[in-house]
This record gives structure tokens, sequence and C-alpha cells, in this order.
């Protein structure tokens, strides 16, 4: 079965979701800020590895969702309220950021 979003919701500070395989996650928003992929936030890495980028400086607004989309069938993708959104989350990128989920 491929991994598949079933419902998406803030409830207080954090993000719930349920899979389609029945497992729910609750992210913390200020850990998904900060474990951003994008390149600004997470950095870039070159040819050699050398990473650069990824000493974003966040704020109260960065800490708080707007609104929160599906990308396809494959990610979400977080619009903060400092006006940050470049950041796509994958299922398995999200999945593997759950410590309940082995």
């Amino acid at each position: 079965m491929q991994l598949g979003l079933e419902n998406m919701t803030v409830i207080g500070n954090e993000l719930a979701l349920r899979w389609n395989d029945g497992i729910e996650s609750y992210f913390p928003l200020d850990f998904l800020r900060k474990k951003c992929p994008c390149a600004v936030c997470a950095g870039e890495k070159d040819l050699l590895g050398n990473v650069y980028g990824g000493q974003v400086k966040l704020g109260p607004e960065s800490l708080r969702l707007r609104r929160c989309t599906a990308v396809g069938g494959y990610a979400i993708q977080p619009e903060w309220m400092d006006g940050h959104s470049s950041g796509i989350y994958s299922f398995t990128y999200l999945r593997s950021l759950d410590p309940n989920v082995a």
C-alpha cells in the first residue's frame, strides 16, 4: 500500500495527521518549522557535500501556521505566518520525523 494522508488538522500547537494505514502523527508546530526541508532552512549541498545556508532566524510568527495544503498525493506544504511557504514535506519525510513510528 502506498503511503497516503487521510486527514490533516491543527489541534492547539500541533499538526495532527492521520495516515491511510491508520497511524496518527502529532507534530508540534515549532518542531515542524525547525525541520523545514527547503534549501533556505535546511541548507543546500554542493557536489563535494559542503552545506550552504540553513542559518534562518525564527521569530514568533515563524512558528505559527497560516494554512497547510496537500501537494499531489505525496506531500504537504505549510504556509507560516511569517510568509515562508517553500518547504514541501513529503509523507516519507514526515513519517521519518515521527518517533512513534518504527
